[in-house]
């Protein structure tokens, strides 16, 4: 009868699936072609400098990188971009077992006596290596004493060591340390980069799955290989074996996008009921709705961006996930400035959430204040309201420009000794029964008002509104854009205000844009300059207002500077 002391635990031998797909030589590296670029030349032409430093976020590669370029200095054929892989110097790389490559977490030995003991072995040949290789991961932990113990092995290395440098933080890093080293900055992962390699792994572990499962773990990256990889690991066992986007949505307690548009749909829509049963159905899905908000903000987000630089919008969609038709069927529903309000709101209610009872009540008076601040068509609700006629002020044509006859005045009155506000409105007599139909445009309007007729968005109105015309001449418009906006014109930009004058004119006609500041004063200004005249006016409405003047000298309240605002 014999007894034997070996015994193996079930799983023993189970390797991650982040250390077991550990790319072994360039070519099986995903992404970084820039890196990879550079070092394969210097591999190839024996060109290698004697300090290397990788940056960039978490799992994108850096110490793999640093390891392969390890294992490529030191395998036994010979100095190249293609380590053999089978001698015993690129398996013992491989296994992390290389006596002459000296791996060093610096988060855990930051004290100057670590580092000089770690230096101190740096003159000695390698013990079986071409190079001694010491790689040194979140360098930016060092303190500065143990910057200073390394500045001067790096300024005179011996030829036998070569330094890999790791890092997330390379701000921390002195100038000193840096100018010695050559940079490489790796980038984050594309969703789509991370999503095929994902299946690719799954194909070769005959696990099914689902490409939506995929992609859905791929943007829950957030452009890390290695975290994708870990939520892959994760969903395996979740799933029991098998990628379904409903077991992964529910593993990472997100949920479906196709809620979060219908809900941000009846936002739209001024469906206050549709939005709360919606915030119902996802709490339901969800248990933790703190990232409801966030979702809600990323479309808002994708709607301004496709209003203004549609073209810059589909990298975007694509980290998001979100299809570009969902985005312009929104876009259409909803002005850039409403945009922009409810993005704001969501922002400053994404600050407060935490001091809300529950999440749940704090998400839905930030979706009640989206539908009660959004500018409606009908009369506004007030505190207190007055009406004055004003029809028998003398005006000039100026002042009548800027005139409040078709709006109102409101301002803040904050009380000195209470913690509330109340709104003062005070609305002027309409001049006229109903507004006069707006002229058809010819070729001798005023430029303001040819600008306001023209087809055209983003930045292509904004270079119209900011230009001045100077003069037409033969159905030519010459324009002048003050070189401030030289960053916003390209030729472009031109053939489409081109474009758009001839749709609108109905003829030939030609345009010319030249970079110079003249005298003269463009839609852009002008809106400026009538908007400031009606917020002047709506000030001596209020402040002259005698119902106004009582009120605050009754509470013992002011006027908040900046709140009055025509209507």
């Amino acid at each position: 009868m014999s007894l034997s002391n070996s015994y193996e635990l079930p799983g023993m031998n189970y390797l991650a699936l982040a250390r077991k797909w550990r790319p072994k030589n360039f070519s099986e590296m995903v992404g970084q072609e820039h890196v990879l670029r550079a070092l394969i030349n210097a591999l190839d032409t024996d060109r290698l400098h004697h300090a290397f430093l990788f940056t960039g976020t978490r799992g994108v590669g850096k110490t793999t990188i640093a390891r392969i370029l390890a294992k490529s200095i030191n395998c036994e054929q010979g100095v190249s971009s293609t380590p053999c892989g089978e001698c015993s110097t690129c398996k013992e790389v491989d296994e992390g077992r290389f006596v002459d490559l000296i791996e060093v977490d610096a988060a855990s030995r930051t004290k100057v006596e670590d580092t000089r003991d770690l230096l101190d072995n740096v003159q000695y040949a390698p013990t079986r290596g071409r190079y001694k290789v010491y790689l040194i991961d979140e360098v930016h932990m060092l303190s500065a004493s143990s910057f200073n113990a390394l500045l001067k092995t790096l300024e005179e290395p011996p030829p036998h060591v070569k330094f890999l440098f790791a890092t997330t933080d390379p701000q921390k890093l002195p100038v000193t340390i840096l100018s010695r080293c050559l940079q490489f900055n790796l980038r984050r992962l594309s969703v789509e980069r991370i999503s095929d390699y994902l299946q690719t792994l799954l194909d070769k572990e005959a696990i099914p799955y689902e490409n939506a499962a995929c992609k859905q773990l791929a943007i829950a990256a957030d452009g890390s290989m290695r975290d994708g990889l870990s939520l892959l690991e994760q969903a395996i066992a979740y799933g029991a074996g098998n990628i379904k986007l409903e077991d992964v949505t529910a593993m990472l307690g997100s949920f479906d996008n196709h809620l979060i548009i219908s809900l941000v749909e009846k936002l739209l829509a001024q469906d206050a009921m549709g939005v709360m049963v919606l915030l119902a159905r996802i709490s339901e899905q969800v248990p933790d709705l703190n990232g409801v908000l966030d979702a809600i903000l990323n479309l808002l987000h994708g709607i301004a961006l496709y209003q203004q630089v549609p073209q810059a919008c589909e990298a975007m969609l694509e980290e998001q996930g979100l299809a570009l038709a969902t985005i312009e069927s929104l876009a259409a529903t909803i002005s850039a400035e409403e945009v922009q309000l409810f993005y704001q709101i969501g922002l400053t209610g994404q600050r407060d959430l935490k001091l809300a009872p529950s999440i749940r009540s704090g998400l839905e008076m930030v979706l009640l204040r989206m539908l009660a601040f959004r500018p409606a068509s009908g009369s506004d609700t007030v505190v207190i309201q007055k009406t004055a006629n004003h029809s028998g002020r003398q005006q000039t044509t100026q002042q009548q420009e800027a005139s409040l006859s078709h709006d109102s005045a409101s301002a803040v009155v904050q009380q000195t000794d209470r913690s509330d506000a109340s709104v003062i409105n005070d609305t002027t007599a309409p001049v006229y029964e109903s507004p006069q139909p707006q002229a058809t445009v010819s070729i001798e309007s005023p430029w303001h008002e040819i600008v306001a007729a023209m087809d055209i968005v983003g930045l292509d109105k904004q270079v119209a509104e900011q230009s001045v015309l100077m003069q037409v001449n033969n159905n030519v418009f010459e324009l002048a854009l003050a070189p401030a906006s030289a960053p916003f014109f390209n030729k472009d930009r031109e053939i489409s205000i081109q474009q758009s004058l001839q749709n609108l004119l109905g003829h030939d006609i030609s345009v010319n844009i030249t970079m110079q500041e003249v005298e003269g004063e463009s839609p852009s200004a002008r809106k400026q300059r009538l908007t400031k005249e009606k917020i002047a006016s709506a000030e001596s409405i209020i402040s002259d207002d005698a119902d106004v003047k009582s009120l605050l000298d009754s509470f013992g309240g002011h006027i908040e500077a900046d709140s009055v605002q025509p209507r």
